[in-house]
């Protein structure tokens, strides 16, 4: 059992109170962490400490903060094989998914400090004689990063690195579902020397979460709020930070689409399908959620995905390498065969896997999926795809746009310059062209449309969603007034 503290002005701490709350392992409800039960007096001491740290934060020079980046995607690195074991005892994640996780989330840190340099401004003329007129990015203070449990380090790293490299201090809320894996990256940062109060972590019993994230976006420091997690929680966010007039990054939930076309390489598009509609369990915000295949090609595709599908390697992490680990909790379970129910009832055919027992669930794919069905429109965030057979490009183009949301989405076909037009008028922030719906870079701009959020996260967007653009003159020869 993991038993973590909080970080706070650079001090391990308990809760002021002393209580703590339980983390328990998905598959057989082992106590897989305690960590602390944060109350909003806590809170605001983490939100106090990051605040006194700033000035000195945001004054140290670009190289600096690019040094001490590059340490913490080290410290990240090497403490890979703990944060493998750690993710598969709080969320049941497979080890090559915690692999990639670390990996990506160094290559963030390693991004972040490439940035530093890159944090600037522009001289734009002025009509008034001698005034120079420069429009300068500043960091903007205080950053709240609420992150999750599905893609616990690269999504948690993202919370963090991009806010740092722009000269702004951090608070993050550790997820309820993996405040462990959370609190390593922390000791990675701490362990690369940055200054006590650069980064401060929280955590909270989840009956606590709303008052204790509440309390942060209040406190009038906090400057910067951006949030990974689901549609309806980021809807209550949303309201927290507009009461606040508090800036807010969300990325939300997702159904994300993928196209294949008449003339799509059919094993390329069954290999992309694979990685993003079962990496994780189905778990992750731009997992394939939709399979929507042209008639033409249909059967052949179905039956070379479902020949792939039936042999992913299905098991407790813990244990052995697997594809498929444990889902985060019997939510999940229910979730995911009342969809599989709902759709067989309506006429789907089941190709392969079905429901399961407990949180080991087999991939499966429900064929003929159509509009009057739950898993045409919700999102099942587990290993269930269904395949929505359509006839032609425009019917391919309307179905993947018929839903609420717009984060990731691919289109398969060998005319890349009509499947690049498909993927132009899709609706989504994200889009690949004869790749999986699954992909992250840290330069690219990363986010969502529709009910999948706003602003972006990576790159010279990251940074224009971390500091302030400010205007700002400097009158060099005298100045005339009317009066």
């Amino acid at each position: 059992m993991n038993e973590i503290t909080m970080l706070v002005g650079g001090e391990r701490v308990a809760a002021a109170s002393g209580q703590t709350f339980e983390r328990r392992n998905p598959l057989d409800g082992s106590v897989a962490t305690r960590a602390p039960a944060a109350s909003t007096a806590d809170a605001r001491a983490a939100v106090d400490a990051a605040a006194a740290a700033f000035g000195e934060w945001s004054r140290l020079g670009p190289g600096a903060r690019r040094a001490l980046l590059l340490k913490a995607a080290a410290e990240l690195e090497a403490r890979a094989p703990r944060f493998i074991e750690t993710m598969a005892a709080e969320t049941g994640a497979a080890a090559p998914w915690a692999g990639f996780n670390v990996h990506l989330a160094a290559g963030m840190l390693q991004e972040a400090a490439a940035i530093t340099t890159q944090v600037s401004g522009e001289v734009i003329p002025s009509d008034v004689p001698g005034s120079l007129a420069m429009a300068v990015r500043q960091p903007a203070g205080v950053v709240l990063g609420i992150a999750p449990w599905n893609a616990p380090v690269i999504l948690a790293v993202r919370a963090i690195a991009t806010p740092l490299a722009c000269g702004n201090t951090v608070v993050l809320k550790g997820s309820e579902l993996c405040p462990a894996t959370h609190g390593l990256i922390v000791e990675a940062l701490q362990a690369a020397g940055l200054p006590p109060g650069a980064v401060n972590f929280v955590t909270n019993a989840p009956a606590d979460a709303a008052e204790v994230v509440e309390a942060m976006v209040a406190h009038p420091a906090v400057r910067r709020v951006n949030f990974t997690g689901s549609t309806r929680v980021g809807r209550l966010l949303a309201v927290t930070c507009a009461q606040h007039l508090k800036p807010v990054v969300l990325e939300l939930g997702g159904k994300a689409p993928l196209l294949v076309l008449d003339d799509a390489d059919l094993d390329a598009a069954v290999d992309g399908a694979i990685f993003g509609a079962f990496a994780n369990s189905g778990q992750i915000c731009m997992s394939t959620e939709r399979l929507v295949v042209d008639e033409r090609v249909a059967d052949t595709f179905v039956a070379k995905l479902a020949a792939r599908a039936v042999g992913l390697p299905l098991g407790d992490p813990r244990k052995g390498p697997v594809v498929l680990g444990s889902v985060v909790d019997r939510g999940t379970v229910e979730r995911c065969n009342a969809l599989i129910d709902d759709a067989l009832a309506k006429g789907a055919t089941l190709v392969c896997g079905g429901k399961a027992e407990n949180t080991l669930m087999p991939a499966t794919v429900l064929d003929h999926v159509t509009r009057d069905m739950r898993i045409y429109h919700e999102e099942s965030f587990g290993p269930v795809k269904p395949v929505v057979r359509v006839a032609g490009v425009e019917a391919a183009v309307a179905c993947a746009n018929d839903n609420p949301y717009g984060l990731s989405a691919a289109v398969f076909g060998r005319d890349v310059a009509r499947a690049l037009e498909v993927a132009r008028r899709i609706e989504s922030g994200i889009c690949h062209v004869n790749g999986p719906t699954v992909h992250d870079e840290a330069q690219m701009p990363f986010g969502g449309v529709k009910d999948s959020g706003h602003g972006r996260f990576g790159g010279k967007a990251g940074i224009e969603a971390f500091t302030e653009l400010r205007w700002i003159t400097v009158q060099t020869t005298p100045r005339h007034y009317p009066f």
